[in-house]
């Protein structure tokens, strides 16, 4: 009995959505942790306010940084997904014959921009180095960070896409979440 070899291609692709798959889940529990650290924020700076009086000013300023972490890394979850507004209207309308390859000239231009801005966010995070924040007086290094680290999440999970449609292999979390 002769066993099929999987050709290195398709193994690769394999390999990478498997990866790419983890990294998404972890990805997801993240941005829900960190909502609900925003939601216990906001609570607090409301409970604070109306009810402890404590002075604390810091409620807001948190919240706002901990929302753009959670928003940003919610990027690649979504390219992981495939689940960019309104594309999927363009491409019903398409033959079939041409959706895969709009589909990669769309991907190669959302990876060219994720990957400028990847490069553009180290910039701009060194610049946050010497920048501090109104109310905490800590620089504003972590927050830019969520630009290059989000922009290379999701530039990773664009080519991780790519790599997966161009090879054939389905995607993990439509068998995993359909069970």
């Amino acid at each position: 009995m002769q066993t099929q070899k999987t050709p290195p291609f398709v193994s690769l692709a394999g390999s990478v959505e498997r990866f790419s798959y983890r990294l998404n889940y972890v990805l997801e529990r993240v941005c829900a942790l960190l909502v609900a650290g925003m939601i216990g924020v906001v609570w607090f700076g409301i409970l604070e306010r109306y009810a402890l009086a404590l002075g604390a000013t810091w409620t807001e300023e948190l919240a706002r940084y901990i929302m753009i972490w959670a928003a940003l890394l919610a990027v690649p979850c979504c390219a992981y997904r495939r689940e960019h507004i309104g594309l999927d209207l363009v491409f019903s309308r398409l033959p079939l014959s041409w959706q895969m390859p709009a589909r990669m000239l769309l991907d190669l231009l959302g990876l060219a921009f994720f990957l400028f801005l990847t490069w553009y966010g180290v910039t701009m995070a060194k610049g946050g180095a010497n920048q501090y924040a109104t109310i905490f007086g800590m620089t504003m290094f972590l927050p830019f960070t969520a630009v290059p680290v989000t922009a290379g999440l999701t530039a990773f999970q664009i080519a991780a896409v790519m790599l997966r449609d161009a090879a054939g292999v389905a995607p993990l979390f439509t068998r995993k979440e359909a069970a």
